[in-house]
């Protein structure tokens, strides 16, 4: 396999969040509908150095909302974990911090001030939106900090549109409530998820703040994971919807960072194995039904470059039982 040199002086590093040790700079997003403890759990197998849960609702906590509540599960293997919330309330967000602070063993609460969703950034006028805001920003995360004892770390987007790019004005009001750490997706909320993440926005906020800031946006492999270090100076990168279907790209991140060998592409079986073991702990999280449909979403992401595969994503689309779905994967990887 090819070797690649080094990266001197940002790689090779591990690095904090207040008292959290993190051993490299590849880190799992907070993907809603994703990023679950199965999710987590295979992250972490296979190389993220730190992991965020999905988030959650503020006031799904503070009503007690069952499924909010299960949101929170996590296990000491997904360890260092960030569990994400969000909200737009000062007072709401803050009953949620204590009560997720007081509930579950993650290692630090995430604010969300980048989900560009309507139903979150236009309906709740939480995530992005809270990035039109500055004063309230700096409220927020004061408040919330003062409230718990689990550091305090979060994400933002670069601003709501072009005309209001206001990412390191809120990175300062940010650091001065208290917070840890800050996550920049070097895009705007207008932007969604579409176009090139302005790396200048990150490498703006990491020289206007002294802790940690991390780099998200378009992160696919060792390439853009190195360019983005690089050029930014950030602490870490951010992996998303990379991840889909291939929690190999921790690893094989990691290595392009470290100037080792890029371990080779998982085989057919090693795929097999891996979909059976995220469906069987789908369905213990959340019962056959619903851990079903939700692989359903997963499986076809796994078969991404394998030729042949359309009319296999197709069917596995119409599974309802762990029996259909692995009698499906097995007749064509196996």
């Amino acid at each position: 396999m090819k070797r690649y040199d080094t990266i001197n002086a940002v790689i090779n590093m591990s690095f904090k969040i207040k008292n959290i040790e993190i051993n490299n700079k590849v880190i799992l997003a907070p993907m809603a509908g994703v990023s679950n403890s199965p999710f987590r759990k295979l992250a972490r197998k296979y190389g993220a150095g730190l992991v965020y849960a999905e988030m959650v609702s503020d006031k799904g906590l503070i009503n007690a909302n069952d499924k909010t509540k299960k949101m929170l599960y996590m296990e000491d293997f997904e360890k260092p974990m960030i569990q994400q919330v969000f909200g737009s309330d000062i007072e709401s967000m803050v009953e949620a911090a204590k009560f997720i602070d007081e509930n579950s063993n993650c290692d630090a609460i995430d604010i969300n001030m980048g989900c560009p969703v309507p139903k979150v950034a236009i309906k709740a006028q939480a995530g992005s939106s809270l990035m039109k805001d500055p004063a309230k920003i700096y409220e927020l995360v004061k408040a919330v900090k003062e409230a718990v004892n689990k550091p305090i770390t979060v994400k933002i987007r670069s601003g709501w549109d072009s005309d209001s790019v206001n990412a390191v004005e809120v990175a300062k009001k940010i650091e001065e409530a208290g917070a840890s750490a800050i996550t920049v997706h070097a895009r705007t909320r207008a932007q969604g998820y579409s176009g090139e993440p302005d790396l200048d926005v990150i490498k703006a906020v990491k020289e206007a703040v002294s802790i940690p800031v991390i780099g998200n946006g378009n992160i696919v492999d060792g390439i853009s994971a190195k360019k983005m270090l690089e050029y930014t100076k950030c602490d870490a990168v951010m992996i998303g919807r990379a991840a889909l279907g291939n929690p190999w790209v921790f690893r094989e991140i990691d290595a392009f960072l470290n100037g080792e060998e890029i371990p080779p592409r998982p085989t057919n079986k090693e795929i097999f194995d891996l979909i059976m073991t995220h469906m069987e702990e789908l369905i213990k999280f959340k019962g056959e039904k619903l851990g079903i449909l939700e692989m359903r979403g997963h499986s076809p992401w796994y078969l991404k470059g394998i030729p042949n595969a359309s009319e296999v994503r197709k069917n596995l689309t119409k599974c309802n039982s762990k029996d259909e779905m692995e009698a499906v994967l097995r007749d064509f990887l196996l």
